[in-house]
């Protein structure tokens, strides 16, 4: 069988220093691709910088045949994002892939979490996706092809407790990955998410005994396929967990029509309109937006 390679393609990965992001990098640099390897190098909060990091795993791609640079600038400011995206175009001339990657931790529970804990986490995460789509995004355009791959997860999905900065940035990744998606599908471009489950020193504190084989190794294959050409959805979110691949989806019941609503109508119905039977399940390419526009305004046409 024949693996697919990025021969001749120029991929940026932010958090490559380590864990998930490193396994992207070492895949696609092991395939032909030319890869920057940000990592500002900080500490698990995000305090601290080290270049060490990603000069190692510049270093390592490079052993093993690849082309490498390290890049250290932060995807937390609209300075550092542009640093990155521009780090490519100096070094190779170009940006094919872009894979965000780069996370950090700060726990604290809702009524506790400071507001600098907050802000810090949803810097790095979300507005850390902002800071390196916004400027990559119109050089693909022009080249008319792009890969973009953002980072989500469960607990942006589901939530979880004792990480709303986590969550909040997490579920605020899919509304970007939408647009991406929508505003790239006519200039060759395609951006999805990885919901990715693995050890790594993100999951220090946590109680891991009982977790199956859950290595970087598992993830990047899955990442490999959305950030290669050959990638055939977008728009959509895959999750990578212990060995199990799988699509999540948003969906919507079909819900009631009434012409006209009470508070108590809303109570007597609230079994039909949570009703799971029918569901609508609406992908934002080519064009959910309109088809929920479009569907409700049949339901209101013909009364039901």
């Amino acid at each position: 069988m024949t693996e697919r390679r990025f021969d001749g393609r120029v991929a940026v990965i932010t958090g490559a220093g380590r864990g998930l992001g490193r396994a992207y990098a070492e895949l696609l640099g092991a395939g032909g691709a030319r890869v920057v390897v940000n990592d500002p190098g900080g500490a698990l909060t995000g305090d601290g910088a080290d270049a060490g990091p990603a000069e190692e795993v510049a270093a390592a791609v490079r052993k093993a045949g690849g082309e490498a640079v390290a890049c250290t600038d932060s995807v937390a400011t609209p300075e550092g994002g542009r640093a990155i995206v521009e780090a490519a175009l100096d070094h190779f001339g170009r940006i094919d892939v872009l894979i965000h990657s780069a996370g950090n931790v700060r726990r604290g529970s809702l009524e506790e979490i400071s507001d600098e804990d907050f802000r810090a986490v949803v810097d790095v995460h979300l507005m850390g996706a902002f800071h390196v789509v916004r400027p990559a995004f119109p050089v693909m355009c022009t080249a008319g092809y792009g890969r973009v791959v953002l980072t989500s997860s469960i607990g942006g999905i589901y939530g979880n407790r004792g990480v709303v900065n986590y969550g909040v940035s997490k579920a605020g990744m899919i509304g970007l990955n939408n647009i991406v998606a929508i505003e790239g599908a006519e200039r060759g471009i395609k951006s999805n998410i990885i919901l990715p489950g693995a050890v790594t020193r993100m999951a220090e504190g946590l109680d891991i005994s009982q977790y199956p084989p859950m290595g970087p190794e598992l993830v990047a294959p899955v990442v490999g396929w959305l950030a290669h050409e050959s990638c055939t959805i977008t728009g959509e979110m895959l999750v990578s967990m212990a060995g199990r691949v799988a699509r999540a989806l948003v969906a919507e019941t079909e819900g009631v029509y009434r012409p006209s609503w009470t508070i108590d109508d809303v109570g007597e119905n609230i079994e039909a309109i949570r009703d799971q039977d029918g569901l609508w399940t609406l992908p934002p390419v080519p064009s959910g937006y309109a088809e929920h526009m479009k569907r409700s305004f049949e339901m209101a046409r013909r009364g039901g």
